[in-house]
């Protein structure tokens, strides 16, 4: 069986060569990319290309689209939820979120995730394979043209571990933020890792100028290894080294997510030991209250707690807000939807 190109995939030079090779003029490419930038969803739509290329292109490649299988939207602020299908039948969630310098979207990277953060659906739903570049750029796609809007900025936060699909985000990126793409500009773009270290200094070196955001979510390896089995292969030290190095190299302020859980890691102990690690860092700390997941048990801390958690941290000058809450009745944090999907017999 022929093995198709994911043509949405390419970049300028290879689909430069993949035409060209094929044996049509090297403007068609120009001609190929401006038609894909339109969210197309098939050959037929690209109009002033010939026959001879459309019927070629449909017999050698595709087009990545994400269908939506389940569409949720919140009555309270606007944020929409989807389930977005692929060409194989996998599924994945993404959410838009309004704010007022435009709409945000959270998508995913991988199809489940292999990291098994206990506080997470995601995980519990298990691992089935990485997202190409396409398919990320399809969940944007889709939600543009279902919603007639234009996703501004963009946030690697959804189902699976960006740096554990390293080439296709890294990829994506790129496509995505290129002029002939979906032009979002790289200070647009968040990364969000549980804390793969080597790949972090990997990205560092990149110098993309995307925004790295951590989870962190507690002030020592032990509570960190109980909530978060990639602290058992990487200490909460060295991960903060690499954290350090990402904003030596590129400048740019890294964010550490730290979901508050009542009991676990919220106390002004792990304030105070959290605030000590982190001082003299050019941070932001990103405090979430943890998502009610069913089977963990965790509860979030209230908003007292909460309080005593920034103050803690700005007596040390380290800043902190607490994460608006968005879609709270569609429970619009990433896995749980597929979860349910997959107890009703999908993928």
């Amino acid at each position: 069986m022929k093995l198709l190109v994911d043509i949405k995939s390419l970049n300028d030079e290879e689909l430069e060569n993949f035409i060209t090779d094929s044996g049509f003029p090297k403007f068609r490419a120009k001609q190929i990319r401006s038609w894909l930038s339109k969210n197309v969803t098939n050959f037929d739509e690209m109009r002033n290309i010939p026959t001879d290329l459309r019927e070629f292109l449909k017999t050698s490649s595709y087009i990545s689209v994400a269908n939506i299988e389940k569409k949720l939207v919140s009555r309270y602020d606007k944020t929409v939820k989807y389930l977005f299908s692929f060409n194989d039948g996998e599924c994945v969630e993404a959410v838009v979120m309004s704010y007022k310098h435009g709409w945000s979207m959270c998508i995913s990277t991988q199809v489940g995730c292999k990291m098994g953060c206990t506080f997470c659906a995601t995980g519990k739903s298990g691992f089935s394979r990485s997202l190409t570049p396409s398919e990320m750029l399809a969940q944007i796609e889709a939600a543009q043209r279902d919603l007639d809007i234009r996703i501004s900025n963009v946030v690697l936060m959804g189902m699976g571990e960006p740096l554990d699909n390293f080439d296709n985000v890294i990829k994506f990126i790129r496509l995505a933020s290129a002029d002939d793409g979906l032009n979002i500009g790289m200070r647009h773009i968040t990364l969000s890792t549980c804390g793969i270290v080597p790949k972090i200094y990997e990205l560092a070196k990149l110098r993309l100028g995307i925004t790295l955001s951590v989870s962190l979510h507690a002030p020592n390896d032990e509570i960190r290894q109980k909530t978060m089995p990639i602290a058992r292969k990487y200490s909460i030290e060295e991960l903060l080294q690499s954290c350090r190095d990402y904003f030596d190299t590129t400048g740019r302020r890294v964010t550490f997510e730290y979901s508050m859980i009542s009991g676990v890691n919220d106390s002004d102990e792990n304030a105070r030991e959290l605030a000590n690690r982190l001082s003299g860092m050019n941070c932001h700390v990103n405090l979430i209250p943890v998502n009610t997941v069913e089977g963990t048990g965790y509860i979030k801390s209230n908003i007292k707690r909460q309080q005593s958690f920034i103050d803690i941290l700005a007596e040390k000058n380290i800043t902190a807000t607490v994460r608006r809450t968005l879609g709270s009745d569609i429970n619009a944090s990433c896995g749980q939807l597929k979860r349910n999907h997959i107890l009703k017999g999908g993928k």
